[in-house]
């Protein structure tokens, strides 16, 4: 489809330009505490954006950096240009480029792309998952010890960060084989679908860092709905994914420790 073209063409475009940087060395402005921004954020998205203005003028188009386009438009592009942005200046190459199209409110396509590793996954509604070409699916996971469960924290410091520790607490009661946290949504949802963690969850995540991950979960056959079990929304939003297997295990104890 043509919509996934353009998605790697673009993300394709706004890797090279990370990567560029990666390499080289960029340095840091913070947006707000513990929450930070450079040039090659700015940059990849107005990549990415060129490459799906000139091919859909007439789409909406949402990022992280500048692009605000209306959530509630018939076709969107959900574009995150650098998410794992802590690990980018920390020089880890664990960081991606995040684009998700969505068409009437639903998810149609996605593309994930760490240009640090040229790792790429994909996924189409109704024809499946995939990591570097190859079909993935979620794992066979039944209960909660036989799992990794990964995580992620907001910049929140406060009332979030000790919900996603008391969850993690009860998580290892369940004697899960540990929790992962890796700093990148994008890359942990493509875990989940490819069947390295039985689940993943964060009490606060933008669009941009899910709107890929939430669909390449579902094609690798998981479950993805917010932390309280509830519908994921295009909107800022707490996340639970899973195999599906392990969902209503881990949903009993992220649910009961979220934030007000």
């Amino acid at each position: 489809m043509k919509e996934l073209e353009i998605a790697r063409k673009a993300a394709a475009a706004g890797g090279a330009i990370l990567a560029g940087y990666f390499r080289k060395g960029i340095a840091m402005r913070l947006k707000q505490a513990c929450d930070l921004v450079s040039d090659a954020d700015v940059e990849s998205e107005k990549a990415i954006l060129a490459i799906i203005h000139e091919a859909f003028p007439n789409d909406a188009v949402l990022g992280e950096e500048e692009a605000k386009g209306d959530v509630s438009a018939e076709r969107l592009w959900i574009v995150d240009p650098l998410d794992g942005t802590t690990n980018f200046a920390h020089d880890l190459p664990h960081f991606a480029v995040s684009i998700g199209f969505y068409e009437n409110g639903q998810a149609v396509c996605g593309v994930i792309f760490n240009p640090a590793r040229d790792d790429w996954f994909h996924a189409v509604r109704g024809e499946g998952a995939f990591h570097n070409g190859e079909r993935v699916s979620v794992a066979d996971h039944s209960r909660l010890d036989q799992t990794l469960v990964g995580c992620g924290f907001y910049y929140d410091r406060g009332a979030m960060m000790e919900a996603t520790l008391a969850s993690i607490r009860e998580l290892f009661g369940q004697q899960i084989h540990g929790i992962r946290r890796f700093g990148t949504a994008s890359l942990d949802l493509a875990q989940v679908g490819c069947g390295q963690f039985g689940a993943f969850f964060e009490y606060e995540l933008s669009p941009w860092d899910f709107a890929a991950g939430r669909l390449f979960v579902e094609e690798a056959g998981g479950r993805v709905t917010t932390c309280l079990g509830e519908a994921l929304p295009v909107a800022k939003t707490s996340v639970l994914a899973s195999n599906g297997l392990l969902h209503e295990a881990a949903l009993q104890i992220v649910a009961a420790n979220h934030p007000l």
